[in-house]
């Protein structure tokens, strides 16, 4: 597999080898020893979600107290979505950016993103389901959000869409609310927790 860093530090996208013959496919979809090239640790993965969504589904942005934070390796079962990699942490030299990749079941790409940074996604299919493996359980007590449609954000969602909302992340703060309130973890903190896992895990 090809695991490549974008832009945002911490944030990966991971490309399979995909073998096909008469049968059908057979690919590697994780292997954390690779991941573990690239973050200096092999993330514990200790919970598996599963989402299934309608087109026009946004969920997001979402993100965990740091520590312990959650990890999240995303990919695409079924269906296609655009998964957006939002970078939160206060003091990060690309704070307020985001990333887009396009998750389906043809290229079956998967993104990988660090404690701390910000995660969305939006359904281009009905029927779309998404698996997230989590490096860390949920916790109600340090989970937050932010809207997705915060315009401080401008999160690029694709043409045609509309947007289809919980009613939790319908009443989100935005960005700059998140921030004045305390929530956003920072980059000094995401960066020492990582280096506590390189070190604890070495």
């Amino acid at each position: 597999m090809e695991i490549r860093p974008l832009t945002i530090d911490g944030a990966f996208v991971v490309t399979p080898r995909q073998f096909r013959d008469d049968r059908g496919v057979f690919l590697e979809s994780f292997r954390g020893d690779r991941l573990a090239e690239h973050l200096g640790h092999r993330p514990d993965i200790v919970q598996t979600n599963v989402s299934v969504s309608a087109r026009g589904t946004v969920r997001g942005i979402h993100f965990a107290d740091v520590p312990p934070g959650q990890g999240k390796y995303v990919t695409a079962l079924t269906g296609s979505l655009v998964d957006y990699v939002v970078d939160i942490r206060v003091g990060s030299p690309s704070f307020g950016r985001w990333e887009a990749v396009p998750l389906d079941t043809v290229d079956r790409r998967a993104v990988y993103l660090s404690e701390g940074l910000g995660h969305a996604f939006c359904a281009l299919e009905d029927g779309t389901t998404a698996m997230y493996l989590c490096t860390a359980t949920y916790n109600p007590a340090g989970e937050h959000g932010i809207h997705p449609l915060d315009p401080a954000v401008g999160l690029g969602l694709p043409d045609g869409v509309t947007a289809l909302l919980s009613p939790k992340d319908d009443a989100a703060p935005s960005l700059d609310e998140a921030g004045a309130a305390g929530l956003l973890p920072t980059y000094a903190g995401c960066t020492a927790h990582a280096a506590s896992l390189a070190a604890r895990r070495a």
